[in-house]
């Protein structure tokens, strides 16, 4: 498969494309112990009901096994445990081993890239990615592993935020997102970093790839009945079957 980045390079954070991985990975290491408090901040405390809910769009239930890929501190996860009703049927996995463990979960913790998924074959009923995307090296590389680790029938889900077409609408997006935020977060961790990380999630929203480029990297990976919802605009739910 033909390697797909998720965004053009950021020079400004990391001086060449192949100190990304790096750059990301100590980041979040770096700020793991306010990311939950962010994150509650950045979507209105809303974050929690509708992951809830979107896991239940791609039919999590009782009895499955889930694979939360980039988990960070476990947000996603915990949303499926209240499905699922058994942190043990989820791994969470993540290059960030400061994320893992600040993670307020029981669900098992695996330090993994996800370029190179550390599970068997065919391991996982479902496969959730929840907003970390922009931070994969390699679109495809990722897709390609996610079919490999999920089982005939399962579904993959990915959450992401996508920055809107329009100018004025994308404007007003970067202002709450590129400078609201981080201007508060720091204010609220006195973390430079912190204040970094976030003013780096808006510049990564606002240059990933678009959505067809998604939807075709997930086609050519071998998935199918590939779909996107789009929430509130900005909310995209990209889930796809193997």
């Amino acid at each position: 498969m033909k390697p797909v980045a998720p965004h053009p390079p950021l020079t400004k954070y990391y001086g060449d494309p192949t100190e990304r991985e790096h750059y990301v990975r100590d980041i979040f290491d770096e700020t793991a112990p306010w990311y939950d408090w962010a994150t509650r901040f950045m979507s209105f405390g809303s974050g929690h009901w509708y992951r809830r809910e979107a896991l239940r769009r791609i039919g999590l239930a009782p009895g499955m096994k889930l694979l939360d890929l980039a988990s960070g501190t476990g947000v996603v996860a915990r949303a499926a445990a209240e499905v699922l009703g058994d942190p043990r049927a989820i791994v969470e996995m993540d290059a960030s081993l400061g994320m893992l463990r600040s993670a307020k979960t029981s669900s098992v913790k695996v330090e993994s890239a996800a370029e190179r998924i550390a599970a068997r074959d065919e391991s996982f009923d479902r496969l959730t990615i929840g907003f970390a995307l922009r931070h994969f090296a390699d679109l495809a590389a990722v897709f390609g592993e996610c079919r490999r680790v999920l089982r005939p029938g399962g579904r993959l889900l990915i959450l992401e935020i996508t920055a809107p077409e329009g100018r004025a609408s994308r404007a007003m997006l970067g202002v709450y997102m590129g400078a609201i935020v981080p201007n508060a977060i720091r204010l609220r961790t006195r973390s430079r970093r912190a204040a970094e990380l976030f003013r780096y999630y808006w510049e990564t929203t606002r240059d990933c790839v678009r959505p067809e480029v998604i939807l075709d990297a997930l086609r050519e990976a071998g998935f199918r009945d590939v779909q996107r919802r789009v929430e509130m605009k900005i909310f995209s739910e990209y889930s796809a079957t193997r």
